[in-house]
């Protein structure tokens, strides 16, 4: 069976997308010895998304909140990767509540009124962790003035830099692989707090995948970031290892969307 993969939730800069492809190799050479079918190489050509409900998807990864809002009992999940970068702990994982470098802000508080910006609605890290910070502090009523909706993180990052809004939530290890490795890219905004952390990004591959090629997965992801030879690829995306979380660790994010909801703030307003 011909299958395709994709890695493209964090493929930038350019050292990122290198370290992406050497992953790939890695993994795909320890699948096939194992009997599996894997592609050749990343595949870049749909929008990230585009790859999760694909009936020949070998691996992607995903959000946690698309996870838990559409895709839970349509994919299988393999491994979550755990970061060394800064804004989490484990495979678990914060977002950074940014302005603008000349903004007096001390804390998200002292947002109230301002432009948020967000990268989707559907994002954990850009719009559901965001709507937990601000939900205890909103009285049920709309917190901002407006909200933009970006597209991406460097977007929203871009939009708060340029004035078009004056906060956003930023995934953690979007910032830390951009502060690393293409800093000119979050220059002109500044970090003044953190969200609260949930269960990161993980591996997915297609629901009717079996046990055994499942296990082959995370068996090739694990042995793949702990091989020698990959050393220099795995220090560029800054991974520290995989864990092997279900359903109910993901559910955390409803609880999120849940409790946002009880305190009346259904939606970043």
């Amino acid at each position: 069976m011909t299958t395709v993969a994709s890695l493209m939730m964090y493929d930038m800069p350019d050292r990122v997308r290198s370290a992406n492809d050497a992953l790939w190799i890695a993994i795909r050479d320890r699948l096939r010895a194992k009997g599996f079918a894997a592609p050749d190489v990343l595949d870049r050509g749909g929008e990230y998304h585009s790859y999760w409900l694909r009936p020949d998807l070998a691996l992607a990864q995903t959000c946690g909140y698309p996870y838990v809002s559409e895709l839970k009992g349509k994919v299988r999940l393999v491994a979550t990767p755990a970061f060394s970068y800064s804004g989490g702990k484990g495979a678990k994982r914060a977002s950074f509540i940014v302005v603008r470098e000349d903004n007096p802000a001390q804390s998200l508080e002292d947002m109230r009124g301002q432009r948020a910006a967000i990268n989707d609605w559907l994002s954990n890290s850009g719009m559901n962790l965001l709507r937990i910070s601000v939900a205890p502090l909103a009285g049920g009523k709309p917190f901002f003035s407006d909200v933009v909706v970006t597209g991406g993180h460097l977007a929203s990052i871009a939009a708060v830099r340029e004035g078009r809004a004056d906060v956003a939530a930023i995934d953690s290890i979007t910032w830390g692989l951009h502060a690393r490795h293409a800093p000119e890219k979050i220059a002109g905004v500044r970090i003044v707090g953190e969200t609260p952390m949930g269960p990161g990004l993980p591996y997915i591959t297609r629901h009717d995948a079996s046990d055994v090629e499942v296990a082959a997965l995370r068996d090739a992801i694990s042995d793949a970031l702990s091989d020698p030879a990959l050393k220099d690829a795995v220090d560029v995306l800054g991974i520290s290892g995989i864990e092997f979380l279900d359903d109910t660790d993901y559910a955390e994010l409803e609880r999120f969307r849940d409790e946002a909801l009880r305190l009346g703030y259904p939606k970043v307003a």
